[in-house]
């Protein structure tokens, strides 16, 4: 079954920089676009980030553009996004996600539980 695990969020002040990590497991990512997403509170989840499966191609949310990079290792099976220039409005749940399909935009199939991020002023 597969399974995505995110980590690397925490608590941050305002101009910082966090790095969050994304692992899958029972599937090989080789085939997959992936993604994320993030969730404020009282707020609908918002897509802020995806790369096609062989990791050539690349599309930002306006909000995270120039700040945030999407990368991936397919043999490590991983996902990254480097955040920098963190504000407070960049506090929410971070979510990992496979799609269905290789290319950007997914169809995203499976989904990870989320890491916190927070962004103190």
């Amino acid at each position: 079954q597969p399974q995505l695990e995110e980590s690397g969020g925490g608590l941050v002040q305002s101009g910082g920089s966090l790095r969050l990590s994304c692992v899958g497991s029972g599937f090989l990512l080789d085939y997959y676009a992936m993604g994320w997403f993030r969730q404020a509170p009282g707020k609908e989840r918002e897509a802020i980030a995806c790369m096609n499966n062989a990791g050539t191609t690349t599309n930002y949310a306006d909000s995270v553009k120039g700040r945030f990079t999407i990368s991936r290792d397919n043999v490590k099976r991983m996902v990254y996004l480097q955040m920098n220039s963190l504000n407070p409005e960049d506090t929410a749940v971070y979510f990992c996600a496979a799609s269905s399909t290789p290319r950007c935009p997914g169809a995203w199939a499976t989904w990870g539980r989320g890491t916190q991020v927070t962004v103190s002023s």
